[in-house]
């Protein structure tokens, strides 16, 4: 079954959901409902199994949610009856608040959100307390399921969201053991963006004669925003620096800048602060009142720059802001078709620039997809630019005073010139550096290194020439053989930084377990994670440089099944080498002094 995305002629009162969820709907402001909510609902409400396939922001939360919750069973034990499998930590807290919005109005129920890297007591009290509906990601409800804290006796319905995204992040696995753990499951809806091979068998495998739904996206941002990204590298501070030429380049009112964490609304805010720029952050731990207050500031023209997580800044409607900056590339495009939203509203234009790093070209690719956009890579502005924009500031200051009352200030400047007979030229000149103070107008103009070219045969001597030669011409059987243990790791590209887990080939990890532990435990969507390299007793893995301490705590807890990764940052060169390679040591050290010089833990005051 296929449709188009199309309005729906009828109310969500035409479906036959329970009063307390149509109490919900009512009160959240939903009128009619979306094309995959009305294909859907009907289906499920019967006890259907579904496959859907929408994108994300469709509604499709609602479209599994309202007909699953019609139907929960009274129990006096309030065990589980609706699972819910997401790929990531956010999708599964933002289902869990979907599904206690739309249940709020039944009697005695309960939702719980389980995901790596929270405490396991907080998820035991709440499961012994009882939940009729659990929304979590794989590992971690293996674990439970493992555990018996999770009954998978009382669980009669499954909802797959995002099965796609599941599949890439080394999940399959994880799911078909969790499907096999539910001898009462009845019905199965499993939700994907795209529908590859594996997803399709899975739903042949598990589901019982599935309707299949298409929902077809018509445009999804507005045409009056113009997109643009810089491709940036390094670390965070010359994204800083990157962000502060754009400021200085463009032409804006209000300014909203995204980032991944609530620390860096804080840290970058500062920054821009120190700048002379007034500017603010917002996340999920401010306050709500203060949070109200700073976007009244913003509206006032009190602030200028909000520098927000995407939670905080969710619907998000201010007038003035001409710019959305991505500072930090989201996870997925639902999440930067809502950050840009906030701009080229209701027939305005706006700007949406976006920071890219060279390994996040694949995650491009997919916004320009969803967008149906080419985004348009622009230059840094340089700092010719910058001074040209700072003189035109200035110019347009001169004449904007002009016309203001300056009648007293032409009598003053008469005088001094009668008694000084001074140049009007000069005198104008040294009035604007002392209205200028002791900040220059123009910024220094950087003198460059130039960088080293690349080597080439033509600039090598001509006694290591001879070297190469012997090396390309010399028979394969005469040159000396390499041995097996002396390959070297390629060093971590630029952005990111290695790290060591203490499990390998001798406890039988696989990438995918690697990448599948990291993105559920620690939320980092694996377009993020970088190579693997899995030795005997070891593997090194590459993350984004400048981990929050936070989630680097979290990942040296972190477990690959039963067994503990220990995760440590490489700060010694030496370490990359694979076992058995030769390698220069320090003297006059001993063993375990190297070890502890070789690995240190993050500082406290660590990027991010």
């Amino acid at each position: 079954m296929s449709s188009e995305y199309e309005s729906t002629p009828f109310s969500f009162a035409d479906f036959d959901l329970a009063a307390p969820l149509l109490q919900a709907v009512n009160e959240a402001g939903y009128e009619t409902p979306t094309p995959i909510q009305k294909e859907m609902i009907p289906h499920v409400l019967a006890g259907r199994d579904v496959v859907g396939q929408a994108q994300t922001g469709t509604g499709k939360t609602a479209a599994f949610a309202l007909p699953l919750l019609s139907m929960l069973q009274p129990t006096k034990d309030k065990s589980p009856q609706i699972l819910v499998l997401a790929p990531t930590r956010e999708l599964a807290i933002q289902v869990a608040e979907s599904f206690t919005d739309y249940g709020k109005h039944l009697k005695n129920f309960n939702v719980l959100a389980i995901f790596g890297g929270q405490d396991y007591s907080i998820q035991l009290r709440q499961l012994q307390k009882g939940v009729q509906v659990v929304v979590g990601t794989p590992g971690r409800v293996m674990d439970h399921l493992r555990r018996g804290t999770l009954k998978a006796t009382t669980i009669h319905s499954l909802v797959l969201d995002e099965a796609d995204e599941m599949l890439r992040m080394g999940f399959l696995d994880d799911v078909e053991w969790i499907l096999e753990q539910l001898p009462n499951r009845k019905q199965t809806a499993l939700f994907s963006a795209t529908m590859p091979q594996n997803i399709r068998k899975i739903a042949q495998k598990y589901l019982h004669e599935p309707v299949e739904i298409t929902i077809k996206n018509k445009a999804v941002t507005a045409q009056t925003i113009n997109q643009r990204c810089l491709i940036t590298a390094g670390g965070l501070m010359s994204k800083v620096e990157a962000l502060s030429r754009i400021l200085e380049a463009e032409s804006f009112d209000g300014v909203l800048v995204f980032v991944r964490t609530k620390i860096q609304t804080a840290e970058i805010a500062e920054q821009l602060t120190a700048l002379g720029y007034l500017a603010a952050p917002l996340n999920g731990d401010i306050q709500q009142s203060t949070r109200l207050r700073t976007i009244d500031q913003l509206k006032s023209k009190k602030i200028d720059i909000l520098v927000a997580t995407d939670v905080a800044a969710r619907g998000l409607d201010v007038e003035r802001i001409s710019h959305v900056i991505n500072f930090d590339i989201p996870f997925d495009t639902e999440s930067y078709i809502h950050r840009i939203g906030r701009t080229g509203r209701a027939g305005r234009s706006g700007e949406a620039i976006l920071f890219v790093n060279p390994r996040e070209q694949s995650m491009l690719r997919s916004i320009e997809r969803a967008t149906r956009q080419k985004i348009q890579t622009m230059a840094l502005p340089s700092i010719t630019d910058i001074n040209k924009k700072r003189i035109e500031n200035f110019k347009e200051k001169i004449s904007g005073a002009l016309l203001g009352d300056i009648a007293f200030y032409e009598k003053l400047i008469e005088e001094y010139l009668q008694e000084t007979q001074a140049d009007p030229r000069r005198l104008a000149a040294a009035l604007a550096m002392l209205t200028q103070g002791n900040t220059p107008l123009l910024k220094p103009e950087p003198k460059f290194a130039p960088m080293a070219a690349p080597e080439s045969r033509r600039s090598v001597p001509e006694s290591r020439r001879g070297m190469s030669e012997n090396r390309r011409t010399k028979p394969a059987e005469n040159r000396p053989r390499a041995r097996k243990n002396m390959a070297v790791q390629l060093p971590p590209e630029e952005g990111m930084e290695r790290f060591r887990i203490e499990l390998g080939n001798d406890q039988g990890v696989k990438p995918g377990n690697i990448v599948g532990a990291i993105a559920n435990e620690a939320d980092i969507n694996s377009k993020f994670i970088g190579r693997i390299a899995i030795y005997d007793n070891y593997s090194t893995v590459d993350l984004p440089f400048g981990m929050p301490e936070d989630v680097l705590r979290v990942l040296q807890r972190a477990r690959i099944g039963s067994k503990a990764m220990k995760l440590q940052k490489i700060i010694d060169d030496t370490s990359l080498a694979a076992p058995g390679t030769a390698v220069q040591k320090p003297k006059r050290k001993s063993t375990e002094t190297r070890k502890k010089d070789q690995y240190k833990g993050v500082p406290a005051n660590a990027a991010l």
